[in-house]
């Protein structure tokens, strides 16, 4: 009788114990969906800089915009099968630019022919840390592809220019898209020379890329 009822015991004990783990589990789900909830997904270190950066280089380009230019952010663009989101890019009288935003820290190594750059960098407790990263010439080239072959579904032929704007003034090399302060941006999108665009050009480009914007809120 003893030994029986020692099972018993034992056996609800393990039951006892399930149904805690059972319950510290749904706590721990329930918590985790209320986070998420409340604050929104989880974002990522990385993903923090990087939205930072973005928001830092849209407000230097603002602040370099002259009267009549027109700025956009985070504009989806698909066309010729493949798609892309542009950081920001200005309609004026002087063309179409986009400038996309690089936050990469630490030292860069690489040339304007190489695919990946290699980054490398030390934390702050000593550690040493190195991998590759997109090389933003390359991107922004593909960029202006994508946007280019839009606007001429569209019946717009115009001569697009891409820059990366390296936040950290960083870059590994020198180049004429590679953007390091507000000087460069200003002098990218207000060149003295080049393409002339008509009003009714700029009117139609800017109402295009905001339909795409539109078109991204909706969905």
């Amino acid at each position: 009788m003893g030994r029986r009822s020692g099972e018993v015991s034992q056996m609800t004990g393990n039951l006892f114990l399930d149904i805690l783990i059972i319950a510290i589990i749904v706590l721990v789900i329930a918590g985790a969906v209320f986070l998420v909830v409340r604050f929104g997904d989880f974002e990522s270190p990385q993903r923090r800089a990087g939205r930072l950066g973005e928001q830092y280089a849209t407000r230097v380009i603002s602040e370099v915009l002259n009267e009549g230019d027109a700025l956009f952010t985070n504009v989806g663009v698909y066309a010729d099968d493949k798609e892309t989101e542009l950081d920001n890019v200005i309609v004026n009288s002087r063309g179409v630019f986009i400038i996309e935003v690089k936050n990469y820290s630490g030292e860069l190594y690489g040339y304007a022919g190489d695919y990946e750059w290699l980054q490398t960098k030390h934390s702050s407790g000593g550690n040493f840390y190195q991998k590759t990263v997109k090389n933003p010439i390359k991107q922004v080239n593909r960029q202006v592809h994508i946007l280019s072959r839009f606007l001429k579904e569209n019946d717009i032929n115009v001569w697009i220019e891409g820059y990366a704007f390296m936040t950290e003034h960083n870059a590994p090399y020198s180049h004429s898209h590679i953007l390091e302060n507000q000087y460069d941006i200003d002098r990218a999108v207000h060149p003295k020379d080049g393409q002339k665009l008509s009003k009714g050009t700029r009117k139609r480009i800017v109402e295009l890329l905001e339909q795409l914007i539109n078109q991204q809120e909706q969905e």
